[in-house]
């Protein structure tokens, strides 16, 4: 780990050391480029563990979204498939990130903020950061998305009383004791907070866009992939692996289903001072809405790039930008979730690779 920058001139810079950009970095470095020389891995977080490292205490990986092992991990000798279920997933994920960082020497440069990324004379860029500026040839972001959580617009939402919070904010189930608490969202990070609550908070209520099933297979996990993938290409939102999959029917999210815990209803219409007003004019008390409503890709730092689209995505395929093919969106759109990512690495690295040889090509 570095708080300085190694060098300022570089030929790939990867932004993020999350799971995706640790997989880019693994590969790149087993494809004989030299780390904090031929490419600098950047992140914000003050310790290893991407993400994980802001998740509330209470979260276990038996609860959580089922985390892949990063390649190579099995020379450290763990695997998150045996890792101790009992810590929180936060120190378990940053346990091994960390150890993984060290074992293949990724010198990590952290913390560090990634404000602008712009094209340059003869067509490089700058990454510009709050502890210094990088030219490189390449740029793979790796941001993720946990730094922006979305928000639904409701009517009223401003004139609530109560607590309002997104899931980055969330941090433990005794800040709720008591309350009357209406959790939205049809997510995993939904059903976690109910389950939390139930024996907590005074009320739980559940709503969702759309009904939810407790039916999600390899199958349908797959299709969601290709959904995502497909958005991804034509430059549109990505959708959600829950909204066209539902979620894992496994014996906790049965048993919560059956208690009435995890039952969902449709959204309320409207937000009022001290509750919800739902579409029939009936009211309902609340304390407390918890939006668990997803994310959105992190990418303000590429906007002078200009790689949006017209329907308001990125179109990226195979985790190459279309608009400019030295732009790598790694954790993007199909690999943003544990089933894709660590599969991108390779597939992105490979591709880096491709891309510097024929800059080299050019060249000479």
């Amino acid at each position: 780990m570095s708080t300085t920058l190694p060098v300022t001139d570089t030929r790939v810079v990867i932004i993020g050391a999350g799971q995706a950009g640790l997989s880019v970095a693994y590969h790149l470095r087993r494809l004989g480029l030299v780390p904090a020389k031929d490419f600098v891995v950047l992140d914000r977080g003050p310790r290893p563990g991407g993400a994980w490292q802001f998740r509330w205490e209470s979260l276990r990986l038996d609860t959580a979204h089922k985390v892949d092992d990063l390649p190579g991990m099995s020379e450290l000798g763990v695997s998150f498939a045996t890792a101790d279920q009992t810590l929180p997933a936060r120190d378990v994920v940053g346990d091994y990130y960390g150890r993984y960082e060290r074992h293949f020497g990724l010198e990590v440069v952290r913390p560090v903020e990634v404000t602008r990324v712009a094209r340059v004379d003869g067509g490089r860029y700058e990454v510009e950061t709050n502890i210094g500026t990088v030219r490189t040839d390449v740029v793979v972001n790796a941001s993720g998305t946990w730094a922006r959580p979305f928000r639904p617009s409701y009517p009223g939402a401003e004139t609530f009383s109560g607590i309002q919070i997104s899931t980055p904010e969330y941090r433990t189930a005794s800040d709720f004791a008591g309350l009357d608490v209406v959790v939205v969202g049809g997510g995993t990070s939904a059903v976690g907070f109910l389950l939390e609550l139930e024996n907590v908070a005074s009320s739980t209520t559940w709503v969702t866009r759309r009904p939810v099933e407790f039916a999600m297979d390899e199958h349908s996990r797959v299709a969601a992939v290709e959904r995502a993938d497909a958005a991804a290409r034509a430059g549109l939102p990505i959708p959600s692996v829950s909204s066209g999959t539902g979620l894992p029917a496994s014996p906790r999210n049965v048993a919560g289903r059956d208690r009435g815990v995890l039952v969902d209803r449709e959204m309320f219409s409207a937000i009022e001072p001290d509750g919800v007003r739902w579409a029939d004019g009936s009211f309902q008390h609340a304390d407390a809405v918890i939006w668990a409503t997803g994310f959105r890709a992190e990418l303000a730092h590429l906007a002078p790039l200009r790689l949006r689209e017209s329907g308001g995505g990125v179109a990226v395929e195979r985790g190459r930008s279309l608009r400019d093919p030295n732009i790598f969106l790694a954790g993007f759109g199909p690999q943003a979730s544990t089933i894709g990512a660590n599969r991108a690495g390779r597939l992105v690295a490979t591709q880096i690779m491709d891309a510097l040889a024929a800059q080299n090509a050019r060249a000479t």
